[in-house]
């Protein structure tokens, strides 16, 4: 099971790669900012956002910038400040990404019900 509240949305992106041919590099910078958010984990628990099911939205522009909406397991996270900034580093890393923002949003508060099958494993919870 894949986060079911996480929506890549490459609208633009994918109308024109699918006019070019080229689907396929669509997927394959989807698959890579997938990626790299994986490369980022919370300090307090041993996942990564992405599998956490932190990562709520990731929308792709035709002019390769990428807008993230994130949450946190709380409010009151102690890496409020600092996450959001480590995912935007992680993806504008990725070749061709023109820019990266990350917004922080609260609603829908997150839940254990977010975490992906991977996830569950490594906490034990399957």
């Amino acid at each position: 099971m894949e986060n079911e509240m996480m929506q890549i949305r490459s609208a633009t992106a994918v109308e024109t790669a699918t006019d070019a041919g080229d689907e396929s590099a669509v997927r394959s910078l989807q698959d890579q900012i997938i990626a790299m958010m994986r490369t980022v984990y919370d300090p307090e628990i041993p996942v990564n956002v992405y599998d956490l099911g932190l990562i709520y939205r990731v929308e792709i522009s035709a002019d390769m910038d990428v807008a993230i909406d994130m949450t946190l397991t709380t409010v009151g996270c102690p890496v409020a400040h600092i996450m959001p900034g480590q995912v935007q580093t992680a993806v504008a890393g990725i070749p061709g990404i023109n820019s990266v923002t990350v917004n922080l949003v609260w609603d829908p508060p997150w839940t254990q019900d977010k975490l992906s099958d991977i996830a569950r494993l490594e906490l034990g919870l399957m």
